[in-house]
């Protein structure tokens, strides 16, 4: 049986597909992404949001990736990532305060219980945020407002669902005739990979996974960039980019995206032990060494 979830009531027992059973709070024992909540993290969270948006111009967003899809950073295995994020903690989010492994298995696991056939999505689930890599220094030691939190398209108007909208107005690119329109720089249906979005891990990581020539599948590249577009695939701002594609990849962000918000808990995953399943995969989907 499959519950769609969107807002959790939190009352009654919820279960994912196949079975997951979704925690009623996050780590610090509040609801899922709330921002409005009363404590020192949701401040440090809300301070995040205001650097982000004044910061993440279109001009910003196309240096980032000319200097980035360089990958000449260096050259390890995607485990080896895995392993380089143990002592990151992702400012922006409100829910989870334990390093990054632990949320990468916690979200590959969930979906590997309702979804045992489809390997490509374990693996997904485990890469997706490899690209908060950025906040190390062999990477440039990124500021967290260049690496993690929600994403937004760059070049056409900021929509008013995303998080903390307000700081935009001290954004350039809020007051530029050319980027503030509805389309701005885009037009009806040019798909969402023609649209340039906010620079960070998700759109690193998928260039990574592109330029290392990764045999996952379509669906997967457009998890890994799109995971952190809220207004999307919440909100549903921003459809009027989109092309057929992006709307039958959007099934699957869909399904990711529930495990991927709700897999952040204090459980436990013995690491270990399911690392033979998950190197087999990589070993699958990816070459040995990767350019980053």
């Amino acid at each position: 049986m499959t519950i769609l979830i969107d807002q959790p009531e939190l009352d009654n027992e919820l279960v994912l597909d196949g079975g997951f059973v979704v925690p009623q709070t996050n780590s610090f024992g509040h609801t899922f992404r709330d921002y409005h909540v009363e404590s020192e993290r949701q401040q440090g969270v809300e301070n995040f949001y205001r650097t982000n948006h004044i910061n993440q111009t279109y001009d910003f967003v196309k240096r980032m990736r000319t200097e980035y899809g360089k990958l000449n950073k260096m050259e390890m295995g995607i485990w080896e990532c895995c392993e380089l994020l143990n002592d990151v903690i992702d400012e922006s989010d409100p829910d989870l305060d334990e390093p990054q492994i632990e949320h990468l298995l916690q979200t590959a696991e969930a979906i590997r219980k309702d979804y045992p056939n489809e390997d490509w999505m374990h693996l997904t689930g485990l890469i997706h945020d490899l690209g908060k890599v950025l906040l190390h220094p062999g990477f440039g030691e990124l500021p967290q407002w260049a690496v993690v939190g929600d994403t937004f398209p760059v070049g056409c108007a900021f929509d008013k669902s995303i998080v903390h909208h307000k700081y935009f107005e001290e954004n350039p690119d809020y007051h530029n005739s050319d980027y503030n329109t509805k389309y701005g720089v885009y037009s009806e249906g040019c798909g969402l990979n023609n649209v340039m979005m906010s620079w960070g891990h998700d759109d690193y990581m998928y260039l990574v996974s592109k330029g290392n020539n990764t045999t996952l599948p379509p669906a997967a590249l457009f998890i890994i960039r799109y995971h952190s577009f809220y207004a999307l695939h919440k909100s549903g701002a921003y459809r009027h980019l989109m092309n057929e594609e992006d709307t039958e990849n959007m099934k699957w962000l869909q399904i990711f995206n529930k495990y991927d918000l709700y897999s952040k808990s204090k459980v436990r995953i013995d690491v270990e032990k399911v690392k033979p399943y998950y190197l087999s995969l990589i070993e699958k989907y990816f070459p040995a060494k990767l350019r980053w």
